[in-house]
């Protein structure tokens, strides 16, 4: 059984798509939250679901305290829903392709620090482009500069407001995420 952590900072939809796909799969299970703001809402979702929640705040994630308990609560693949730091450099290494984020925009346009959830679309918005939608990435050292798995897309309407096209890409990430990181999983087992 691959075992799963989440890691989140916000109200945590995705998350709670995933936790929804993985209960009761046969070859992988979401076995940690982790979250690094003690408000957001992601907790509730994952106490809902029976998932236990590790809390740590950016020294931790940074002097290594974080790794250390995905380590020892024997994670295998680590996927970011809403988390909003950068992922150190030895945790990188330490889970080699085995980091998954996901971004709402066709990388590598609007991507990097600070382009997330509604500055990402209001840039595209702003640029006036034909197309948006959602990227499925490994995660390097770098904000949102890891190879890509998988990139889903939907089109910009000319009367798209910021909240229009949040919402279509919501439904991309929540139709999309769980499989491609099932896809990700099935990898990972036949290894």
């Amino acid at each position: 059984m691959i075992r799963i952590a989440i890691l989140a900072s916000g109200s945590g939809t995705n998350a709670q798509r995933l936790m929804e796909h993985f209960h009761g799969h046969t070859q992988a299970e979401v076995a940690l939250l982790g979250c690094d703001q003690p408000q957001a809402g992601v907790l509730q979702r994952a106490w809902d679901h029976g998932v236990p929640s590790y809390l740590f705040n950016g020294t931790q994630l940074r002097e290594g305290d974080v790794l250390r308990e995905l380590e020892g609560q024997r994670i295998q693949l680590i996927v970011l829903a809403g988390f909003m730091r950068l992922i150190p450099s030895a945790m990188v290494r330490a889970f080699p392709r085995r980091i998954i984020n996901i971004h709402p925009a066709l990388l590598p346009k609007y991507g990097g620090k600070g382009m997330y959830g509604h500055h990402v679309h209001e840039a595209v918005l702003a640029a006036g482009e034909q197309e948006s939608g959602i990227t499925i990435h490994y995660v390097n050292e770098r904000y949102d500069e890891g190879e890509h798995i998988a990139q889903f897309r939907c089109p910009v309407l000319s009367d798209d407001t910021r909240a229009s096209l949040e919402a279509r890409i919501h439904a991309l990430e929540h139709a999309h995420y769980p499989v491609v990181v099932e896809s990700v999983v099935n990898g990972i087992v036949t290894i």
